[in-house]
């Protein structure tokens, strides 16, 4: 009888396990031009979230509920970033943790689906998953958020990224997001700067943003919005000395543009000095800045760059595509002149904007490991950003090169130098 009873409890329990267990992950289908998982891969290591979405079908009222919308997304800056380049055609290493529960168990079965490499995943018992739970407006627009991401800066430790020193070594690239612990971050660090291996640093957020403080010398890239760059701008130099106003209203769009260049160019310029290689500023609505030194090259190991069937496509019909404005040629050497160009953004029937930065960079990360040069990559990272937005998904399904490679054109085609000196 005991045994019995015991066993009906079980039973119990697991019906409401199951009941409680958000539904399957999608299939996480990587695009059919994708590359098998060649050596050596990019790095990519920060956080794996469980995203629950809630998208009103109303105008929300405060103190009650609404009709409306509750989704379990795949998210987390490091993992969007991840998946959008293994649709791309690019098969990253991802090193995160997660826990042993029901988000945990979600987010890998997603992974695996896809026949993403699960080595760098740490799932930990007796660990909450990391969790967003994120309100939305009936555009799309975030209205407020609770992250519950503690165990990525817990449980991704130094001992952990250490077991992946080879794979680091051997990477053409490796992207670090601000969820990573300081100590974290300089261990990676430390490992990039030791086998030349170049670093992109995302910040996240404003608050975490800070975080480049001890890494600041080994990084090449970052990826900020235009406060998270003035936020790591007064990090690295006096509290205050740079700053930034939002423009209420302008006339047109090159009026918008001219004011982000005259209130940002202080902080990019002062980001190069301090050693960062290539600064990708993202403007919303308003596009993209890039801010390099003329002779700066990203990738420097090409025999690192795994040439995939979707980035032939993509390079195909940009080879030879340059900004009407004086062409710069950025990997040429002996010039130390500075350059800022402006890639507008594509207009787009927004739906979600939830990561749709993450797919931008995962964009401009794929391309740069694919062969492509840094004005053609940024160019791709803003058209599968257009997809993102138009998508429910953190992450699109599935991209299509040659609408990619269309949007990329028509972005390299409207692209401006609005410096260089």
């Amino acid at each position: 009888m005991a045994e019995d009873a015991a066993s009906s409890s079980r039973r119990r329990m697991e019906s409401i396990r199951r009941h409680l267990l958000p539904r399957p992950p999608l299939v996480l289908s990587l695009n059919p031009l994708s590359a098998a998982g060649a050596e050596p891969s990019p790095v990519i290591i920060g956080g794996m979230v469980l995203d629950i979405h809630a998208k009103p079908s109303v105008p929300p009222h405060p103190g009650t509920t609404v009709p409306g919308m509750v989704k379990y997304i795949g998210g987390g800056v490091a993992r969007n970033i991840a998946e959008c380049m293994a649709k791309l055609g690019t098969q990253p290493l991802m090193i995160s943790v997660v826990g042993n529960d029901m988000a945990g168990d979600f987010l890998l079965k997603y992974w695996r689906s896809g026949g993403l490499c699960t080595d760098g995943i740490l799932q930990v018992h007796g660990v909450t998953t990391p969790v967003v739970s994120n309100a939305f407006d009936g555009n799309g627009e975030l209205i407020a958020g609770v992250a519950s991401v503690q165990a990525v800066e817990t449980f991704l430790t130094p001992s952990w990224i250490y077991q992946f020193r080879r794979r680091i070594s051997d990477a053409p690239l490796l992207m670090l997001d601000a969820n990573l612990s300081p100590q974290s971050l300089q261990a990676a660090c430390k490992i990039a700067y030791e086998s030349g291996v170049p670093v992109l640093f995302e910040p996240v957020s404003v608050v975490k943003s800070s975080r480049i403080a001890p890494i600041a010398e080994h990084i090449t890239c970052t990826s900020p919005n235009e406060i998270e760059l003035v936020a790591m701008a007064n990090t690295l130099s006096t509290p205050g000395k740079y700053n930034f106003v939002k423009l209420d209203q302008c006339n047109n769009n090159m009026e918008a543009v001219d004011y982000l260049f005259e209130m940002l160019s202080p902080a990019m310029f002062f980001l190069l000095e301090k050693g960062i290689k290539l600064l990708l500023v993202t403007l919303g609505s308003n596009g993209v800045f890039i801010c390099c030194k003329e002779h700066v090259n990203i990738v420097n190991n090409q025999q690192k760059c795994n040439m995939t069937t979707f980035s032939s496509q993509l390079l195909e019909k940009l080879d030879g595509c340059f900004p009407p404005s004086t062409p710069v040629n950025l990997s040429e050497e002996g010039s130390s002149r500075t350059c800022v160009f402006h890639l507008p953004a594509t207009s787009a029937s927004v739906i979600s904007l939830t990561g749709a930065g993450d797919c931008l960079i995962g964009g401009v990360l794929s391309s740069l490991c694919g062969g492509l040069n840094i004005m053609q990559s940024v160019a791709v990272g803003i058209a599968t950003a257009k997809a993102s937005v138009e998508s429910e998904a953190n992450i699109p399904a599935n991209f299509s090169a040659a609408s990619i490679a269309d949007e990329a054109r028509r972005t390299l085609l409207s692209a401006k130098q609005i410096w260089c000196q």
